[in-house]
C-alpha cells in the first residue's frame, strides 16, 4: 500500500512538472532554443572558420556536445529550483510534506520533472545542431548514461538551492554567479590541452568538465579526461546530493522555519 501511494505521488509530481514545462513553452522551450542558435551562428559558423579543426573535428562539431549538455544542465537545474521554491512560494509544500508520501518520493519526482526538462531540451537543441554540423554517436551507452546523469546532478543541487532560498533573487544567485562561470569554463568551447599546465590543473577542479568531457567522448570519442573517473565523480555527485536533500528535508530546513 505504502509503495503504491508514492508510486501514485512520484507520477503525480512528475505530471504536473511536465504540464507546467509544456504550459508555459514560451519561457521554457523557446529561449534555450534561440540562444543555442546564437552560440552555433557565432562561435560554430564565424568563429569557428578562424579557428579551424579541434582535437580533429572541426570546430563546431567538437562545440556541439558541450554545448547540449550545458542546455541539460541549465534548464534540469532551472525547472527544480524554480518549481520547488514556487511550492514553498505558493505555501502548497505543506500538502506535501504532510501526505503520505516519503521525502525521498518528494526529492525523486521533483528531480524527475527536471530530468524530463532537460533531455527535452538536450534533444532540441540536438536538432538544431544537427542543421549546422553532422554528429554521430561513437559510444551511445556512454552518450545517454552521462547526459542523464548529469541532468540528476544539477536537479538535485537545484533542489537544494530552492530549499534554502527565501526569495525570487534567491534562485538566480547560483545560476549567475556560480552554474554559468563554471559552464563556461568547462570545456564547452575548448579542449583544457591548449591552456598553461596551470590553468588545466585549475581547471581538473571544475565539475562540469568531466561531464562535458565524458559526453564529448560518448559521440565523438575524445576527451581530456579519464571517462571511468567522470563516472566515478558523478556518482559521488549523485548519492550525495540526494543524502543532503533527504536530510533538509527530513530536518524540515527551509520549509517549516
Amino acid at each position: 500500500m505504502n509503495f503504491r501511494v508514492n508510486w501514485i505521488g512520484f507520477k503525480t509530481i512528475v505530471r504536473k512538472e511536465f504540464i507546467r514545462v509544456v504550459r508555459i513553452w514560451i519561457q521554457t522551450i523557446v529561449p534555450p532554443a534561440i540562444t543555442m542558435t546564437l552560440y552555433f551562428i557565432i562561435f560554430g559558423n564565424l568563429i569557428g572558420r578562424r579557428i579551424g579543426e579541434m582535437d580533429g573535428f572541426d570546430y563546431m562539431q567538437y562545440i556541439a556536445p558541450g554545448l547540449i549538455m550545458m542546455s541539460v544542465i541549465t534548464n534540469s537545474y532551472g525547472n527544480v529550483v524554480s518549481s520547488f521554491f514556487g511550492a514553498k512560494f505558493g505555501k502548497h509544500v505543506e500538502e506535501m510534506v504532510v501526505a503520505p508520501l516519503s521525502n525521498a518520493t518528494i526529492i525523486l519526482g521533483h528531480v524527475a520533472g527536471g530530468v524530463v526538462r532537460g533531455l527535452f531540451v538536450g534533444a532540441m537543441v540536438t536538432a538544431i545542431a544537427l542543421f549546422f554540423t553532422n554528429l554521430t554517436v561513437a559510444h551511445p551507452l556512454i552518450t545517454f548514461s552521462m547526459v542523464i546523469l548529469a541532468s540528476v546532478v544539477f536537479a538535485l543541487l537545484g533542489f537544494v538551492n530552492a530549499v534554502f532560498a527565501k526569495k525570487f533573487d534567491d534562485i538566480s544567485i547560483i545560476p549567475t554567479f556560480v552554474l554559468t562561470p563554471l559552464t563556461y569554463l568547462g570545456g564547452v568551447f575548448y579542449s583544457i590541452s591548449m591552456l598553461p599546465e596551470f590553468w588545466q590543473n585549475i581547471s581538473l577542479g571544475n565539475p562540469i568538465l568531466y561531464m562535458v568531457n565524458a559526453f564529448r567522448y560518448g559521440i565523438l570519442g575524445v576527451s581530456d579526461i579519464s571517462i571511468e573517473y567522470a563516472y566515478l565523480l558523478v556518482g559521488v555527485f549523485v548519492v550525495g546530493l540526494f543524502s543532503l536533500n533527504l536530510f533538509l528535508l527530513n530536518r524540515g530546513i527551509g520549509i517549516r522555519e
